[in-house]
């Protein structure tokens, strides 16, 4: 069973894979500044949403 400390853990985890990828892909804007963004855009929730995807299959593709 997992416990809500891993799963806090595994999201911080993936956040930071996410955030390192953006961060290299689009260097005139921010991981944060995306994520602030997000609650008022739809486009920036659903990049958001799309990077944290990517983040969590490239964890996944790292521990087969």
């Amino acid at each position: 069973m997992i416990s809500p400390t891993d799963d806090r853990e595994r999201r911080v985890l993936i956040e930071a894979v996410a955030r390192e990828a953006f961060d290299r892909c689009h260097p005139g804007d921010s991981f944060d500044d995306m994520k602030r963004r997000a609650p008022f855009s739809k486009e920036d929730r659903y990049l958001l949403a799309d990077w944290l995807a990517f983040a969590e299959a490239e964890l996944r593709k790292r521990t087969q």
